[in-house]
């Protein structure tokens, strides 16, 4: 028996599949194009179309969506709200159907795709040989690409897909990325091993951590940071501020300042240097790493692929190092 609910359903579906027929699909690949690369000139040459078809396109897609989508900025474009909030689902819809074309199936072995992966520092020293090696064996004509970035950038860039993925120990809290954790490292604190107060000691209370003038990371706009990890709800005096971690343990151990590190990366300096270990003070002394990306690109099979490479060989390469500090 038909009611006057089921006529309602039935006619809104029948608008809704009319409104779509209405509707020049084609217009979103040229979307997602812009929106990748902020301008209209890169992404004309992308499609391998002409400059005037993309910009009647994006004019089109203004119209399809209200909005104004795009907005002169400098010599390129950048995009409204409207369109950074349309961008996540267009393109995972995108990806949705491409991965159902025939061919779509990412084989590793013969694939040339490229992949970039931002691992930040120290722990690019730790996993980029191990990741190129591996990696490069079982996809040996895959481009991969990986950087030291930090900062706040980083979001922008694996929205827009300059990034792939974020290996940090920042989770990403905002809507729209997914973090997972990939592996845990104990911190220490490094001193000279001829530091007055510290250099034979085994441990360092919270005083004494608090009391001590310390060399840290400097800050990084925008996100949550290591310093914060390291020196949340404590009040310590900062005598030096690097950009690595490395380069606080190198002016820790000449020097009287302490830093708080990951265990594992006083293993690549040399005993010569004289540095000296003691167990980090606060009851809680894990730090958590996490892989990230956007949710855009996770219906991806070769996002996929990658993103499970990533997890197991960055785990294995942190277990080990577990293994030989026991």
């Amino acid at each position: 028996m038909l009611t006057s609910n089921t006529i309602h359903q039935a006619t809104k579906g029948v608008c809704r599949e009319n409104h779509l027929r209405g509707v020049d699909l084609n217009l979103l690949t040229v979307f997602d194009a812009v929106m990748q690369e902020q301008n209209i000139t890169r992404a004309a040459h992308n499609l391998n179309m002409s400059q005037p078809a993309v910009s009647n396109a994006v004019a089109r897609l203004k119209v399809m969506f209200q909005d104004e989508l795009f907005m002169r900025q400098g010599r390129g474009i950048a995009p409204t709200l409207r369109a950074r909030q349309l961008f996540g689902p267009v393109r995972q819809a995108l990806q949705l159907v491409k991965n159902e074309l025939p061919g779509a199936s990412f084989e590793p072995a013969t694939s040339s795709r490229t992949f970039s992966v931002a691992i930040c520092t120290p722990n690019d020293v730790r996993f980029a040989p191990r990741l190129m090696r591996d990696i490069g064996k079982q996809a040996p004509q895959v481009n991969l690409k990986l950087d030291s970035l930090t900062g706040s950038t980083m979001e922008e860039k694996l929205q827009y897909q300059d990034i792939d993925f974020v290996i940090d120990y920042v989770k990403f809290e905002k809507e729209g990325f997914v973090s997972t954790e990939i592996f845990t490292d104990e911190l220490v604190v490094v001193c000279s091993n001829q530091h007055p107060r510290l250099g034979q000691s085994s441990g360092i209370s919270i005083e004494q951590f608090q009391n001590e003038k310390h060399a840290r990371l400097s800050s990084v706009n925008g996100l949550l940071n290591f310093n914060e990890l390291i020196y949340r709800n404590l009040s310590c005096e900062v005598a030096y501020q690097g950009a690595t971690l490395g380069n606080l343990i190198a002016v820790a151990a000449q020097s009287e300042l302490i830093c708080a590190v990951p265990s594992w990366i006083t293993e690549y300096f040399p005993a010569s240097l004289g540095i000296h270990t003691l167990t980090y003070p606060k009851q809680d002394n894990q730090v958590k790493a996490y892989l990230t990306w956007h949710e855009s690109t996770q219906k991806d099979n070769a996002h996929v692929w990658i993103k499970d490479q990533l997890m197991r060989i960055c785990s294995e390469v942190a277990t080990e190092k577990d293994a030989l500090s026991v």
